[in-house]
Order: structure tokens, then sequence, then C-alpha cells
């Protein structure tokens, strides 16, 4: 199949494109070419910006268009008015981010969605992030999908090409070989270095990942058309918490005399402590959206390898090429330190 990919270079995208050139896809990339440049070289690669210059898409048919990168609505819909309906079915990645809270824990894909004060921002940031992501899925539909009006041409009247099957995958935290965020990587790297490790709580927080690997094998499922709609691709199938996180990495790779130390939420909160000093910590009451329940996408043919395989293979990659990151994570040993001081 021909399918085209936006973005392509970093982490999820990379492992998306990797799995559709396993399965003998031609692939082409649409990306700025300042992210690993060079990568793929068996692919096609458009360079352009979504923002600002898509004109090198204003040729060429695929079967299928992958999205890994839109963030607000008008990207989707600039995208869907440069492919003007060339662009085969389209699978969008979005998050579970793009829920109102609080949920119950196992809900499933039809749970009320978030929805900002002002929808017309482009601030992207930690409260504006999930509302702009629910937007996205809607530009999805309204400018891709047999729910709305079908490919919008360059000037921006309707036209009247019918619409494409649109699906929609809401991923937890993401984990894996080439991670940038080193969101999940910082706590494999930081037990597997031993000693006192800070546990924040509460330990009950529910908790979910997804490798990486088998998000991109279930999106290249849908982008070949096995099947079409909105999904969680989340694992494991609640319950599992935080503690449960913890101890599975603790099993796999800490050496002797490791032990996680947990201190209290409301003690680290006296403290300041940041979402980017103690990556994945949702802090109290925190995390509901961690609680997803994966059956429809399981029936659809999602499949996932346990946590403590991906807690190894993340380990194994680092020890050999670590990831680098896009911005500092994690504690600092003394901050750590001082921290757990605190929960005596």
């Amino acid at each position: 199949m021909k399918i085209l990919v936006i973005g392509g270079t970093q982490f999820v995208g990379r492992h998306i494109v990797s799995t559709l050139l396993a399965d003998g896809d031609d692939v082409t990339l649409f990306h700025r070419g300042l992210t690993n440049p060079g990568l793929f070289p068996d692919a096609g690669h458009r360079l352009g910006d979504r923002n600002s210059d898509l004109s090198a898409l204003a040729t060429g048919n695929w079967d299928a268009t992958i999205d890994t990168s839109a963030y607000v609505p008008r990207q989707v819909r600039s995208l869907a008015e440069a492919l003007g309906g060339r662009g085969g079915r389209y699978v969008h990645v979005s998050s579970v981010s793009a829920y109102a809270e609080p949920l119950v824990p196992g809900f499933d894909e039809d749970a009320p969605l978030a929805v900002l004060d002002d929808p017309a921002t482009e601030v992207v940031n930690a409260e504006t992030y999930g509302g702009l992501k629910a937007l996205c899925e809607r530009a999805s539909h309204e400018w891709f999908g047999r729910t709305g009006a079908g490919a919008i041409p360059s000037q921006g009247a309707r036209s009247e090409v019918p619409g494409v099957p649109v699906s929609i995958v809401r991923p937890t935290y993401v984990a894996g070989p080439y991670d940038h965020t080193r969101r999940f990587t910082w706590w494999v790297e930081r037990v597997a270095r031993g000693g006192p490790v800070l546990a924040p709580g509460p330990k009950e927080n529910p908790f979910q990942v997804i490798d990486a690997r088998d998000l991109a094998s279930f999106v290249a499922l849908l982008a070949h058309g096995q099947a079409a709609g909105t999904f969680h691709v989340v694992s494991p199938a609640p319950p599992f918490s935080f503690e449960d996180f913890l101890t599975t990495v603790l099993d796999e790779v800490a050496p002797p005399g490791t032990e996680l130390v947990w201190v209290a939420p409301e003690v680290l909160a006296k403290a300041d402590v940041t979402a980017t000093e103690l990556p994945l910590w949702e802090g109290v009451g925190g995390g509901s959206n961690l609680a997803a329940s994966p059956a429809r996408a399981s029936e659809a043919g999602l499949r996932v390898r346990q946590l403590a395989q991906t807690v190894r293979e993340v380990h194994e990659h680092e020890l050999t090429g670590p990831a680098a990151a896009r911005s500092p994570v994690g504690l600092a040993p003394a901050r750590e330190r001082e921290l757990i001081a605190l929960s005596d």
C-alpha cells in the first residue's frame, strides 16, 4: 500500500514508519527534515512545515494518511485542504487526555470529551492540550470523514469528493526505544541505578502505558483498512496502579538493595515538586484517564507485550544507544535525597 505519514522521524512516528516498511508498504514521509535527517532512505520524503508550507503535498495519491503531529484543529483542516481527497483513509493519533475528567475506571471510548473555554486558542499547554486534542478529533471527522462533507479543495469551499474512513487512536503514556520525552525511560534507568528510590504517592493512582511498537502495529492495521473507528491503545487493562508499575520496574532492572521509598503527595506538593522532576506522577486524585478499557481495540486486533518486556527492552536500548532528551527530566540525586529525608 501507498501510505503517507505526517511526521515519522521521531519516537512514535519512527516506530510507525519502521512497521510500515517492514510490512512492505510504499511509505512517504512529510516532515521538516530537522529531526534525524537521513533516516529511512528507502522511504519517500516530502519536506515542508505543516504550519506554513504544505506545497510538497500538491501531487501524489495515497491509500492512507497517518497523522502523528496535529495539536490544533487548523492543522487537520489545512492538511485536508492540501491533500484534496488524495490521502485515502485517515488515521489520527490523539490521546486519552482528550477526555473530560474525572472518569470512572474502565471507561470506554464514548466517555465525554474535554471542552475548552476558548476553542479558538492555539496555545498548547497543560490546561489546553486535552481540549485541543478533542477538537482535532472533531476536525478529523469534519474534514476527512464520512460524517463531514469530504475533501476540501485549496480555496476552502467544500467539494463533492466523498469522505473517507477516519480512525482515532487514543494512547496513554507511550514507552519504548527512541523516546525523546524520557518520562518512562527515566524511571527505568533510575531504578536500575539502585539505592533508595523516591516513589511518589498516592500508590493507588491508576496507571497505563503502551509500547510504541505495539501502538505502531495497531496504527498500521488501521491504515491497511483492517478496522476503523475510535480506540484506546492502552495497557494493561484496569485495575493497575502506579505502585504496580514501579514494582514491575523494580523486579526487572533493580540491583540488589534497591528499595522504593514512598513519599506522600502532600509532602511533594509542599516542596514544589514538578511533573518534570517526577515524570508520570499524577499527584492527588490524578490519572483517572489512565484507567481506560482496551476492549474495543483488543477486539479490533491490538496486541500488546507485557510491561516487564518493555521495561527490559528500554533498559537494554539505553545501555547500547541512549535516546537524546528533548528537555531535562527527572530528579537530580541531591534533590531526591532531600525529598526522601522529608518523608521521615
